[in-house]
């Protein structure tokens, strides 16, 4: 519990079809402005990625981008705003990105936004990290994810308490709020040391 240094957001390199999601990356943007909060992302600098981004680095606090050198020229568009790492992978990426993180928040995005919300899940799951993960489920975006771990826990894939790991709200404010309230279950499938990020 307590208040956050640094939050990573995974959100989608499109805008989206809806302006409803323009609008909320641009919502947290700003409150985590309003509380000082510093930003790890994915580094690009067009859709969501560039809003929130940009919200922040102007807003006054740091944002450090990390994109790996293959997306480069997909996922950056004109100048990023703040620090940017080149990593040499994808799973480089997300290390890093995890490392630097106090919490973990999911805006509505694609298949690559899915994939770093899911895996740092499971890395929670695991037991290799103990951070709070949200999902800003805008217009009802995330509805069937979420209710796909329901159906988890249903049928016996899910244990109850790692349903607990992730949280979701409508707003900006209110997630975080949830966030900086979670308590983690310290749950551990293996000790912490076998793992390459703590």
């Amino acid at each position: 519990m307590g208040n956050f240094k640094t939050v990573c957001v995974y959100c989608g390199s499109s805008f989206g079809n809806n302006q409803i999601f323009t609008d909320a990356a641009l919502d947290l943007g700003r409150e985590l402005v309003k509380r000082n909060i510093n930003l790890v992302y994915g580094g690009g600098s067009v859709g969501l990625m560039g809003l929130v981004s940009q919200t922040v680095f102007y807003g006054g606090c740091h944002v450090l981008g990390v994109i790996p050198k293959a997306l480069v020229p997909v996922e950056i568009s004109g100048n990023s705003v703040g620090d940017v790492v080149i990593a040499s992978s994808m799973h480089e990426r997300k290390a890093e990105m995890a490392r630097m993180a106090d919490a973990f928040i999911a805006l509505p995005g694609g298949y690559g936004t899915m994939d770093e919300l899911l895996e740092i899940i499971a890395w929670s799951h695991l037991g290799i990290h103990h951070k709070p993960i949200g999902v800003l489920n805008i217009d009802g975006y995330y509805d069937n994810l979420l209710g796909l771990f329901d159906k988890g826990v249903e049928e016996g894939f899910i244990k109850p308490f790692s349903r607990s790991i992730v949280v979701s709200a409508t707003s900006s404010a209110h997630l975080i709020t949830k966030l900086e309230e979670y308590i983690p279950q310290h749950h551990q499938v293996a000790p912490t040391q076998s793992w390459s990020v703590d």
